[in-house]
C-alpha cells in the first residue's frame, strides 16, 4: 500500500511577498495529492488571513474531507496551530501541549486514522508539531512529547509519522529519534550520507527545519522538497513530500 505524506509550515498563507494567498497553498497541496498534508501555522479567525478558519478552507479547497486542527497560540483576535488534512476519518485526536518555562506557547498535534486503500487497511499514528527556536527548549519538548500519554500508547512495531517543523538546523534531535527512539529519518540518513533536505527559506534554502521521522511498518520509498515555482514565494518554507510503502 502506497501512502503520500506532505508537511509544510504555511505560515499562515502569507508569502514571503507578504501577500496573504491561500490559493496558492490550495495549488500546491492539489498538485502534490498527498494522503494526509501535516500543516504548521494555521490560522483561525485571525484579520491578517480574513478572520478564515483557514485548515478547514483549504481542507475543503483541496478536496480533503477530514481536518483537525490543534491551536496554541493565541491572539488578541484569533489563534493559530497545526492541521492534519486527510482523506480518511480520525479514530482520535488530541492536541499536546509542549510549551516550556512560559516560552512561546508550542504544541503537537496527535492523530490516529485507519488508512483504507488498494483493498487493505492499517492504522497509522501521525504526530504533527512545531518545537521552539532554542537548542535547549527543543530538546525538553522532544521529551514532553515521548512522555506524553498519546505517544506512550503507540507501540515500537505500529506505523507511526513523527513530522513538522522542528526548528533544528543542526539535526541535534536526530540521534533521539533514530538511537534513542527507533526511528528512521526521511529527510537525513543517520551518518550523513544522504543530504538533509533544505527548506529555509524557501526562496533559497539553507536550513533543513522541516523534517518527517518514521517506524513501524512504513518503508521509505521517497522523500524531497517541493520544486514548484510558487512554492518559493506562498510561504517561508518549503513542504516535503515523502513516498511510503505501508504493510
Amino acid at each position: 500500500m502506497q501512502l503520500k505524506i506532505l508537511t509544510y509550515n504555511i505560515h499562515r498563507a502569507i508569502g514571503v511577498d507578504r501577500r496573504f494567498r491561500p490559493r496558492r497553498i490550495v495549488d500546491i497541496l492539489a498538485h502534490h495529492d498527498a494522503d494526509l498534508a501535516l500543516l504548521q501555522e494555521v490560522d483561525e479567525g485571525a484579520p491578517r488571513s480574513r478572520e478564515l478558519d483557514l485548515a478547514r478552507e483549504l481542507g475543503r479547497e483541496s478536496g480533503y474531507p477530514f481536518v483537525v486542527a490543534g491551536y496554541n497560540v493565541s491572539l488578541k483576535a484569533g489563534r493559530y496551530g497545526n492541521a492534519v488534512l486527510s482523506r480518511w476519518p480520525f479514530q482520535v485526536h488530541r492536541n499536546i501541549d509542549l510549551t516550556v518555562d512560559g516560552r512561546k506557547r508550542r504544541g503537537c498535534l496527535h492523530a490516529r486514522m485507519t488508512i483504507e486503500k488498494g483493498g487493505g487497511a492499517h492504522e497509522l499514528d501521525v504526530f504533527n508539531l512545531h518545537l521552539g527556536l532554542s537548542a535547549r527548549e527543543r530538546a525538553r519538548q522532544v521529551g514532553m512529547l515521548t512522555r506524553s500519554a498519546e505517544f506512550v500508547a503507540v507501540p515500537k512495531e505500529a506505523p507511526c509519522l513523527v513530522a513538522g517543523d522542528f526548528n533544528d538546523w543542526r539535526s541535534q534531535l536526530l540521534p533521539i529519534f533514530v538511537d534513542l527512539l527507533d526511528f528512521k529519518s526521511a529527510t537525513r540518513d543517520r551518518f550523513g550520507r544522504q543530504a538533509a533536505i533544505r527548506t529555509y527559506p524557501s526562496f533559497s534554502p539553507t536550513g533543513a527545519l522541516d523534517k518527517i521521522y518514521f517506524r513501524g511498518g512504513l518503508r521509505l520509498v521517497g522523500a524531497r522538497s517541493c520544486r514548484l515555482r510558487m512554492s518559493r514565494v506562498a510561504s517561508d518554507h518549503l513542504p516535503i513530500v515523502a513516498e511510503f510503502e505501508l504493510g
